[in-house]
């Protein structure tokens, strides 16, 4: 008994560090990627929020608010990000130079749900999304890379708002710069591990904020582009 009563203690104070696991439905027709979100799968997607500080401080609603939707079929991880940002700034114009410090949409993917180490590997994936649709990640000698081949982006913005949509194709682990790399065939059932964030400049040097979609414990919450054990967990069904 006191062993049961034990182990329900421990789960209650673990709440805080377990991984959210969501279910992604698929969708029969490909959402077009052009920033205005019209088909039906998206109608029927629920929103999640992106609404973890891991960076700076806390925003007001006007200054960053952000959701997401996600989908899939065979061939991609279907992406959709509803933002509000009050300033829309790129000013690093090398796309591999400090792109974290620009507004930008970046998408975490661990293709096998592994966790683990990827700062310096293909273990996962941190893709970050610009302004100019240039995606860029570390590759395996750790340092930045245009992987822009694997991601189609389109974002149209009114007023302080910007619809984000894109699509994701799954390279596993055993992809190698400058080979004859395919993406994964997804299939119902598969399990990766996924986390959303936004890098938010207002003409500063460096981000003022930078915004998630998972509870991060600790201090230093900035551990998406270095470890996948702080993704979520996502089902394809």
């Amino acid at each position: 008994m006191l062993s049961i009563l034990f182990t329900f203690l421990i789960s209650i104070l673990n709440l805080g560090q377990t991984p959210k696991t969501t279910y992604v439905s698929q969708t029969k027709v490909a959402p077009k990627i052009d920033g205005k979100a019209t088909e039906a799968c998206w109608a029927k997607a629920k929103w999640m929020p992106i609404d973890q500080l891991w960076v700076g401080k806390q925003p007001t609603k006007a200054d960053f608010n952000g959701r997401y939707k996600l989908t899939w079929d065979k061939n991609y991880l279907y992406v959709l990000a509803e933002i509000t940002d009050d300033t829309l700034i790129d000013i690093h114009t090398d796309p591999l130079d400090r792109y974290w410090d620009d507004d930008c949409l970046e998408v975490f993917i661990d293709p096998d749900h592994s966790g683990g180490d990827h700062l310096a590997s293909f273990n996962a994936w941190a893709y970050h999304t610009a302004l100019n649709n240039v995606s860029v990640d570390f590759g395996a000698d750790g340092k930045p890379h245009d992987y822009s081949s694997h991601v189609i982006s389109k974002h149209i913005t009114k007023g302080n708002k910007t619809i984000w949509e894109a699509a994701y194709a799954i390279y596993p682990d055993t992809y190698v710069d400058g080979a004859a790399n395919k993406p994964e065939i997804l299939k119902a059932g598969k399990e990766m591990g996924f986390a959303i964030a936004y890098c938010d400049n207002d003409y500063s040097p460096e981000r003022e904020h930078f915004i998630g979609s998972e509870v991060v414990e600790g201090d230093d919450k900035n551990q998406g582009y270095k470890t996948a054990s702080i993704f979520g967990k996502i089902i394809l069904k």
